[in-house]
This record gives structure tokens, C-alpha cells and sequence, in this order.
């Protein structure tokens, strides 16, 4: 036998470690997170008597007959189509909002030919993103604020969202069209 062994093509593969060994933190953390649910259900002080209650089943079973057997009553369906048509308005305005918004942001957003040295590029691709990463509900929920309750601030919430995904995809278009597109030279030098 030589003194110098040359390795093996290949080395033996360790086992994982044991469950629940000391060296697992993966397994330690996995235990950790299930004792601190166990303790927030615990000190939720939670019902579970009135939840699983005969009257707790009966009101649940009249929601369910309620749902299969909807109301199509004259009052009910013209307030049904009044407030469809109100969310369909809702969505076109905020589209449009939307369209208008995104292309006012995406001029700047945008390096149309070489020479361009777009100054405003970088806080005008933060706007974007700034907008659409933020969902449609908690624009909602900051517009209610400051618009009041009501359909104007859902519209405006749908328009700042959509105008930054649409202001993206605008600013991504105009750099993809390349220096054939003289028209956009002249709308982003104005």
C-alpha cells in the first residue's frame, strides 16, 4: 500500500442529519414556528363550542340555501345592474386614466436613440415600479382618505396601478422601436 491514497472518483455522500439533532436548525426553526402557532391559536381565545354549535350549522345552512336560490326580484335586479354598470364605468375610466398616465411616465421613462441622454430616466422607471408594486386594494385604502368613500377613489386606485404596468410596457416599447421611429423623438423631446 502506498502512503499517499488518491480519493476515490466518488466521495461518499453524507447522511442528513437526524430529525430532531441539535446541528438541524431547518428542523429547530420548523419547530419553532409550529409552537408559536400553537400558541397564537391559543391565545386568540377562540370559540370553538359556539363555532361548531347547532345554531352555527343552521345559520350556515341557510347561507347556502340563500346562495342557491338567488333573488330575482325587480328591486334586486335593478340595483344589481345599476352597480354593475357603475364597476364597468369604474374600470373604463380607470383605464383610460391609466393609458393616459402610463404614456406621460413612459416618455421620460424611455431612451429613445443613442444620443439621448434621459435625465429622467431612473426616477421616472422608480415612479413605475413605485406604482406597480403597490396592489390596487391598498391604493384603495390610502385614496379612501383623501378622495372620501365612494367610486372615485376605486377608479383612481385601478388608474395608478394599471399606469405604472402600462407606463412600463410604453417605456419598454418605445426603446424596443429603435431609431426608425422619428415621431417618438419629437413627442419625447416636447
Amino acid at each position: 500500500m502506498n502512503a499517499r491514497q488518491t480519493p476515490a472518483a466518488n466521495e461518499v455522500y453524507k447522511l442528513p442529519p437526524k430529525l430532531f439533532d441539535a446541528r438541524c436548525k431547518a428542523c429547530w426553526f420548523v419547530f419553532g414556528l409550529i409552537v408559536l402557532t400553537v400558541a397564537s391559536f391559543w391565545s386568540l381565545n377562540l370559540q370553538w363550542k359556539e363555532l361548531f354549535s347547532a345554531d352555527s350549522a343552521r345559520l350556515m345552512g341557510k347561507f347556502i340555501g340563500e346562495l342557491l336560490s338567488p333573488d330575482f326580484s325587480a328591486n334586486f335586479v335593478s340595483k344589481l345592474w345599476k352597480a354593475s354598470l357603475e364597476t364597468l364605468a369604474m374600470s373604463l375610466l380607470g383605464t383610460v386614466i391609466a393609458a393616459v398616465l402610463g404614456l406621460m411616465i413612459a416618455l421620460p421613462a424611455s431612451k429613445t436613440h443613442e444620443g439621448d441622454r434621459a435625465y429622467f430616466k431612473a426616477p421616472a422607471r422608480l415612479l413605475l415600479n413605485a406604482l406597480r408594486s403597490i396592489p390596487e386594494l391598498v391604493w384603495a385604502a390610502l385614496l379612501l382618505i383623501a378622495a372620501g368613500l365612494g367610486p372615485f377613489a376605486g377608479t383612481l386606485a385601478l388608474g395608478l396601478h394599471t399606469a405604472g404596468v402600462l407606463g412600463r410596457l410604453y417605456a419598454e416599447s418605445i426603446e424596443n422601436a429603435g431609431p426608425l421611429a422619428p415621431p417618438l423623438r419629437f413627442a419625447h423631446a416636447a
